[in-house]
């Protein structure tokens, strides 16, 4: 997680300017002496230069994991002018940045230029995963749809090839289409590792700022191993998806926890006699989770998970795309559900509003598994350790055909809720309730500091939050 930094600011008369961590400060008006005659004292008010900003965002496309500490506070009225001073200087800092570039889209339909990206060698020995980047249709006003298709495991030249052909017949246009080749074979086949998830976060990054896209409207989807790894990076990349749909696949369910999912549409097609690795009996597992956790949360968990009778490992594929175009994402959702899970030994820092600071979890043996509900500005939160035991298992390859969860209130762990106008009134008072115990009740202060390093954090324009309260689990009572 990102360690502290603070920045030497122009003066330090601001009491309570820099404090270790993320907790909120209090900021006291300078004192200016009486004076008479022609004295007078000149105060200086501390400045956050736009040269400090995109230098730590320099920083951090460099893998810097520190946090921004330099803090000014910022009124209601003045959010939306700072995130956009914000977010354009998070794009001038990405132009600045020396990297393999996501290129203009091309024409999918009548142009099928490839580019590629050199993936770092420390995560993935060699990779370099090329790619098709392209429109179809006339771009909406208010950006293109986009879609990640992840082929099979075949010969990844025909494989590749293939899902070209397939995606330029999708009946999903205007779309724009991100079309990559899985960069090398054997067990690196696996759209869910490490140097993968180095590309799916740098395709968001710059698709963001790009301005070529919406960014409430990004589905991931694919077929047989790409129907596993978009079943496992739906769960992992929720917060930045309208939607995903694996295709062919079925994975178990401890790679891909179906909480996670809550507020996205969730699409999972496969073939009734698709015995292959369990792949239908899966399938139905994903289904009967996604029943269960629907009735328990009406309306958040939208899905269409078919068992297609009759139908082996081939099945329609045009279903898909256009069914998942019908939704877009809510950036803002009221209720989170989020399993941390780790993915390739990797885990994210954060998950729509939550920031990790310090993982609750020891080890991979349990997960952190955070719930929160907004209602007006109540926030409650429970934030358990999970436990997921397989109930069966086939004997043969030991996949987890079936599972359950145990939950226990986590005793150590630290993290920011980040708070907004779309979440809550943030000129009115605000009460954090964490398993049981309120946590916070009063005004939260705006401050430029939430905005740049909820930035760094997401790099999603629809996410710059201006306020934030910490969270100590160890510390409740």
């Amino acid at each position: 997680m990102r360690k502290i930094i603070y920045l030497t600011l122009i003066a330090s008369v601001w009491a309570g300017m820099v404090l270790a961590g993320c907790k909120e400060t209090t900021q006291e008006d300078p004192e200016i002496p009486d004076g008479g005659g022609n004295d007078s004292t000149e105060v200086i008010v501390p400045e956050i230069t736009d040269e400090m900003i995109t230098d730590y965002f320099g920083g951090t496309l460099e893998g810097s994991d520190s946090l921004f500490n330099g803090t000014l506070a910022i009124g209601t009225d003045a959010i939306d002018e700072n995130r956009e001073r914000i977010w354009n200087l998070w794009v001038q800092a990405n132009n600045q940045y020396s990297e393999d570039p996501l290129p203009a889209p091309d024409d999918l339909l009548n142009s099928h230029q490839a580019s590629h990206w050199t993936l770092p060698q420390e995560l993935e020995p060699n990779a370099i995963m090329p790619f098709y980047y392209g429109f179809k249709g006339s771009a909406p006003t208010e950006g293109y749809p986009l879609f990640v298709y992840l082929h099979g495991s075949g010969s990844k030249y025909a494989e590749w090839s293939t899902g070209l052909a397939l995606c330029q017949e999708f009946d999903d246009s205007p779309s724009l289409y991100f079309i990559p080749q899985i960069p090398n074979i054997g067990d690196y086949y696996r759209w869910w590792q490490k140097a993968k998830q180095f590309a799916w976060e740098k395709l968001l990054r710059l698709a963001f700022i790009s301005g070529d896209i919406n960014p409430d409207r990004i589905y991931f989807f694919g077929i047989s191993e790409g129907g596993y790894g978009s079943q496992r990076l739906a769960s992992f990349y929720a917060d930045y998806l309208a939607g995903a749909g694996p295709m062919a696949g079925g994975e178990p369910l401890r790679n891909a926890p179906p909480e996670n999912c809550a507020n996205i549409a969730f699409s999972l097609r496969t073939g009734g006699e698709d015995t292959g690795f369990y792949r239908n009996t899966l399938s139905i597992a994903a289904k009967n989770y996604f029943n269960e956790l629907e009735a328990a949360h009406p309306g958040y968990y939208v899905h269409n998970v078919e068992i297609i009778p009759g139908y082996g490992h081939s099945i329609d594929y045009y279903p898909t795309t256009p069914w998942l175009k019908e939704y877009e994402r809510n950036p803002y959702p009221t209720y989170v559900a989020w399993e941390n899970f780790e993915m390739d030994g990797i885990y994210r820092d954060g998950f729509y509003n939550i920031a990790v600071i310090e993982r609750s979890n020891d080890d991979y043996s349990t997960r952190t598994f955070y719930e929160m509900t907004i209602d007006g500005n109540d926030i409650t939160m429970n934030v358990n350790e999970t436990t997921t035991t397989a109930t069966e298992t086939d004997p043969l390859y030991g996949i987890e055909l079936e599972i359950e969860k145990s939950y226990a209130p986590s005793q150590k762990g630290r993290f920011l809720v980040y708070l907004c106008p779309e979440l809550v009134n943030l000129d009115e008072e605000i009460s954090l309730t964490v398993n049981g115990t309120e946590v916070f009740r009063g005004i939260v202060e705006p401050d430029i500091r939430h905005l740049v390093n909820s930035c760094a954090t997401f790099f999603d324009p629809q996410r710059l939050y201006p306020a934030a309260i910490e969270v100590d689990l160890g510390k409740l009572e």
